[in-house]
């Protein structure tokens, strides 16, 4: 089995998205998938946003939420990922040549349809170029297993050379 898939994994705000971000533009061919961005009110972090690549976003997560959904303060709207996650990897996987998958996560495991879509697209004969939360859960602990996926570390030594290397 031939490697295919990238995951990123490190600690929050060490630079994962900053580095498939900077990525992008050396990718042969188009490329699908979403990326998740935090929200900022005053200073202070709020909420996350889901955004295809190709541009359309809604609301994941935020504090003023109501939903019986939660990790941390952030209340999660599975909805957001019906409505954009799923369809966006759903044309990556049929019509993209690469696929964007930032993140796999702890507010994404409460939606077992978007589950099976990251699954999905794992599983094309797509490359996957993404960010996984190692602590996320044992449902993607089979991740670690795949030969097809290499996790790579993200650390503040390794991130400034890190995109030249993948």
């Amino acid at each position: 089995m031939c490697l295919k898939n990238w995951l990123l994994t490190g600690k929050p705000g060490v630079g994962k998205t900053t580095i498939i971000r900077q990525l992008l533009p050396s990718l042969r061919g188009e490329v699908g998938g979403f990326f998740t961005e935090e929200m900022r009110e005053g200073g202070r972090r709020v909420g996350f946003k889901l955004c295809e690549v190709e541009g359309r976003e809604g609301i994941l997560a935020h504090v003023s939420f109501s939903s019986p959904w939660r990790v941390g303060r952030y209340r999660v709207r599975r909805e957001t990922m019906e409505e954009i996650g799923i369809p966006a990897l759903d044309r990556a996987i049929a019509g993209k040549d690469w696929i964007v998958l930032d993140e796999i996560g702890r507010m994404e495991l409460f939606c077992p349809a978007f589950q099976e879509a990251i699954l999905s697209a794992l599983s094309s004969a797509k490359p996957v170029l993404g960010v996984w939360q190692e602590r996320a859960s044992s449902l993607f602990l089979g991740i670690k297993k795949r030969r097809d996926t290499r996790i790579i570390p993200v650390t503040l030594e390794n991130r400034d050379y890190l995109g030249e290397a993948i």
